[in-house]
């Protein structure tokens, strides 16, 4: 049996504007080692506040979010910084890269954050992961130097230096054009198959989310299909 990654059991969540609004209702899951998972559904259904949720950035839910495990809820900030750092590899719409430091460099950032190996090891596994792309080459050049398609497969090794359980997407190919967003998607398909690399990725692109082993579709806060 795969071993479970990402469990949520009945969780619900509230925004109050003045009064409440119930945002998130009960959502059940369970993602697994090496599941390539996207979640689909029309703006505001939810599926952004689930995923802040489910990065432990959103602690002001109801129910229970395991995370290899480990139950989130009653941990200190400190800790949850923790678990982000080590067990999460986050990969957004915008790439987030720092423009004055080299390619190089901000692969090496959540690594040298995390503070696990020395700075000698972090750099040759940064090498490393930007060899899985193709773009090693780019390696000692400053952010701003690439385009655009190689500053998110930048980003994607970024999330992957610390070897995350989960890596989780926020539209990661929603700036990028049709040629760029299926080069995203073959490197997540990659990692997936070759790898083991668990993903979970909110997207909007019908033909993203059709490549995936499972889409999870949410509704008015509510998961209608996984």
């Amino acid at each position: 049996m795969s071993k479970i990654i990402l469990q949520a059991e009945n969780i619900n969540k509230f925004f109050h504007n003045p009064l409440p609004f119930h945002v998130l209702k009960e959502i059940n899951f369970t993602i697994t080692r090496g599941e390539f998972v996207s979640v689909i559904g029309k703006s505001g259904c939810g599926k952004s506040t689930l995923l802040y949720i489910l990065s432990t950035m959103d602690t002001d839910f109801q129910g229970t979010l395991k995370i290899d495990g480990t139950n989130i809820s009653g941990k200190t900030e400190n800790e949850l910084a923790l678990i982000r750092n080590e067990k999460i590899g986050f990969v957004f719409q915008f790439h987030y890269l720092l423009n004055e430091f080299s390619v190089l460099k901000n692969v090496m950032l959540p690594a040298l954050k995390l503070g696990k190996y020395s700075e000698e090891e972090i750099e040759h596994r940064a090498i490393e992961k930007l060899k899985i792309f193709g773009i090693e080459k780019h390696a000692l050049k400053k952010a701003n130097q690439i385009s655009g398609g190689e500053k998110q497969r930048v980003a994607i090794a970024r999330a992957l230096i610390n070897d995350p359980l989960i890596i989780m997407g926020d539209e990661p190919s929603g700036n990028l054009d049709k040629h760029n967003s299926q080069i995203v998607f073959e490197i997540f398909q990659r990692l997936a198959k070759e790898f083991h690399q668990t993903l979970l990725i909110v997207t909007h692109d019908p033909e993203f989310s059709a490549g995936t082993d499972r889409v999870m579709e949410m509704d008015d806060g509510r998961i209608i299909r996984q």
